[in-house]
Order: C-alpha cells, then structure tokens, then sequence
C-alpha cells in the first residue's frame, strides 16, 4: 500500500506543482479539481477535499450537497495531459457527517461487487479486460434546437471522400466494413495511436496491441491488459481521457458513441472475464466445451439470463441500440459459442492454457460506466453459478446466416434503452446480493436513463422528415 510519503517523494522526484483530484459522477464522466501541490496536506490526504455533490450527475440532492473527495493513494500517477507537472490522484467520494463511503460513487460500487465475490467463496479474484473501440473524427459539428437538428463528422480517410477536392485528393481512403488493421498510407492514425499507447504506458496501462478497426472513418482500438475489477474500471477512466486529450494534441476529435456513422461498423466495448481462487482459474477444464468448467457455463448462463437488465448499465445510451441491431454486425442473440463473434457470448481461442480460459461479453459499448457495467455483469456471472443457471447447448455457425425461423427462436438483447430499464426494473435483485447496488442508485440510474429516452423520443429527427415530411 501506498503512504503519503512515498506519493510526496514522486511527486517530488518529478517537479509536481499541482495535484488533480479524480472522481467519477455517476453516469461516468470523470470529473477533477486542481490544487497546489503545498496543499496535498496529511490531514486532505486522510480527511478529504470538500466539494459540491449535488453538482456532479446522479449525486446528492442540493440540501444535502456537501460530500468530501478522499483520494486513493495507490492511484497516484503522473498525468501526461498537463502542460505543468501534475500528480493524478483517483478519489473515493464519503459523506462529512457520517464518514461512511457514498452509496452512489460508481468506485464503491465495485470495491463491494470483488468483496461479495470473496464472501461466496466461489473465487477470490475477478479479472475484466475490456476492449474499447473508437473513431477518430477530423471534424464534428451538431446542433439540436426547436427548427434545427443536424449532425456532421467527417473524416480525411473516409470512403465518403473519395471524390472530395482535397487539393489534391491523394486517395488511399478506407472501405467501409474493410478497415480491420491495414497499413499506412491507409490507416492515418497509426501515429495518434502510439502517443495513446506512449500516454497509456506513462500512467501504468500495459498496452497488447494497437490497430485500425473495422470500420471508415478512424475507427481504432488498443488493446490493455486485464486487470482486477475495480482498477480495471480506473484504467477504463484513464483510457478514455488520454484517447480524447490525445486526439485533441493532434488537431482531431475521438468518440466511444457507439454508432457514430449510419451504415459501417459501431464501437463496442467487448469484455473479457474470468474467475480465479487461490491463483487457479475457475473457468478452466480440458474436458469441458472449448476448455470451460461447469462453473464458466453456469456463470454464462446468469449472463445471458439478466443480460436484458445488465445491459441498462452495459449499453447505457439510446445510441447503444442503434449498434445493437439484428442482422448487422453486432452480438444481439443472447447466446454463446467458441470463437464466434456473431454470438453475445464468445469464447476466446487464442491459447489452450487454462490461465487464458475467460469469456467475452460482446453487447457492452464505451458509453458505459465501467464501475458499474463490470460489477454489474460479475453479479450476473455469480448468480448464474450460485443458481446453476444452465446456459443451454451452444450455437457454433453464423447466426446471420440461419434460416429466419430458426433466427426467431434465438433471445435476443432489448431493442431498445427504454426496454433495457423496462428489464432492469424487474430483474434487479441479484445486483442487491451484498448491498452491491442499492434500491436508491437504481432508481437514480432508471431516472435518469428515462429522460434521455424521453428526451430522444419528444425531437423529430431527419430520417422523419424523409420519410414524412412529402407523405
């Protein structure tokens, strides 16, 4: 563990003159406050920072905003962002009066979702690996008003400017659906890309692997990897702002919005998980399915099972369920196979060693917020082994390409955000298990969630006009 020592003396060590104070609201978004690096006293390092909470979304109600940040020594990291040195601090959010931890920090969300998995006794450790795709736009413009509602993102490699006057137009522009990791001149942002994976390495992310993604316009992923629950969800928090500030560096503008662009590929954030106990993989056995125990086909099944109510903090977004659609590239069939990414579940076939034997959730997107979507899905996982949720047999062929009665028998994932809280409302009793997601934050989350929905469905888009506007 880390003393406030030992972060003075890098602090230090590395001409520090500010801390930044981290902290995610409840939607996701990270937050920061700035100090001076005179002020990171003992007594803030153990009493906390105070700061308005009814301030940050999903936080406390006005009459009872004062909430203190108190930051986690272990995270201390130098931020590569700032033009002046500064010691990067992830904190805790606790109440002043009964210095208890705050119900509704997302970070205490999953500190309680790895201390219930150790009181099942089924396994000690949790390991999340996420993979977070993104676009990268050179231009982004929307606007929303009561006569008005456009949006416009463009890209210098996109096959939609093929035919631009570019003075001179030098070609060498990315197929839609054909992006998957070509080389310059092709892939443009191979560059930003490794001042990412550079910025990433800096704050103590180990980088797998970078590349281009499937789709036109700058679609990109690198590949990190996995690490225990809840500092996988910090890195997820690092992630995304050191890909956005980055591409901000370089003059362009990176998005996690699932599906940015009509007609190609959406970003997903497909999660890999598995369980260990005493420094042995739980999900391992060479005689089972694809070299999965009972307990990795039970812990299938309770994702499967409450993926509909998962998926409200996994796919969080109405644009979620503009990626999830059937029939186009994305996992909508609420069942598993080995190697088969056209199923909601995969199971990975990279390596034959029992300590690479996870699973992958393919639904879930970057709009999520980590902390949450990863306990989320862990408390699924767990009750499918407590219940001995049976995931049924496998699907191992394409399913956009069954026969479309056959295809109608599949579960599928909601169609909609609206139908994903519709489910998380009356499936929510195992995220309870250990207090690990309370009544009240549900319902936080729900109201929230329902605003957008409303807010979505209330504006009349231009795909309307299109099909009406003349009718």
């Amino acid at each position: 563990m880390a003393t406030l020592q030992e972060v003075k003396q890098l602090a230090e060590s590395r001409g520090a003159r500010r801390v930044d104070l981290k902290v995610t609201d409840l939607l996701g978004r990270w937050q920061h406050f700035s100090m001076p690096i005179d002020r990171f006293t003992p007594e803030l390092a153990a009493e906390g920072l105070g700061f308005d909470g009814s301030s940050l979304r999903g936080f406390q109600p006005i009459e009872d905003s004062d909430m203190l940040l108190v930051p986690d020594l272990e995270t201390a990291a130098f931020d590569p962002v700032p033009q002046h040195p500064t010691l990067s601090l992830i904190c805790d959010v606790v109440d002043p009066i009964t210095r208890e931890r705050y119900s509704r920090d997302p970070r205490y969300v999953a500190e309680k979702a790895e201390a219930h998995l150790r009181t099942t006794a089924l396994a000690d450790t949790a390991y999340f690996g996420p993979e977070l795709e993104f676009f990268i736009f050179d231009d982004v413009r929307f606007q929303q008003t009561p006569n008005t509602s456009f949006y416009f993102v463009d890209s210098s490699e996109a096959d939609w400017n093929s035919g631009r006057d570019e003075a001179p137009n030098l070609g060498y522009k990315v197929p839609s659906k054909a992006g998957y990791s070509p080389t310059p001149p092709f892939d443009s942002h191979s560059e930003l890309r490794w001042a990412v994976v550079e910025a990433l390495e800096s704050v103590g992310l180990t980088v797998e692997v970078s590349h281009h993604e499937v789709a036109t316009g700058g679609q990109g992923e690198i590949a990190t990897t996995y690490r225990t629950l809840r500092h996988k969800a910090d890195e997820v928090q690092w992630y995304k702002y050191l890909v956005q500030n980055v591409a901000r560096a370089f003059g362009q503008v990176a998005t996690f919005m699932p599906k940015p662009v009509y007609g190609d590929n959406g970003s997903g954030m497909h999660t890999h998980q598995s369980l260990w106990h005493d420094d042995n993989p739980i999900f391992f056995d060479s005689n089972g399915y694809a070299g999965l125990s009972q307990a990795a086909r039970y812990y299938i099944g309770g994702l499967l099972r409450h993926a509909p109510a998962v998926l409200a903090f996994a796919s969080p977004s109405t644009n979620s369920y503009k990626r999830l659609v059937p029939g186009f590239e994305a996992p909508v069939n609420l069942v598993y196979s080995v190697r088969n990414r056209s199923a909601a579940v995969r199971i990975p076939t990279y390596s034959q060693s029992g300590a690479a034997k996870r699973i992958e959730f393919r639904p879930p997107d970057g709009t999520a917020n980590p902390y949450l979507a990863f306990a989320a899905m862990l408390m699924a996982g767990l009750d499918g082994i407590q219940s001995r949720i049976d995931p049924g047999d496998p699907l191992d062929k394409n399913i956009y390409e069954l026969p479309p009665e056959d295809a109608r028998r599949l579960a599928t994932v909601p169609p909609t955000l609206d139908a994903a809280l519709d489910a998380l409302e009356k499936d929510c009793d195992f995220l309870k298990k250990g207090d690990v997601f309370t009544q009240d934050l549900i319902e936080r989350w729900i109201e929230f969630k329902r605003a957008e929905v409303l807010g979505l469905n209330a504006r009349p888009t231009a795909y309307e006009y299109e099909l009406y506007f003349n009718g």
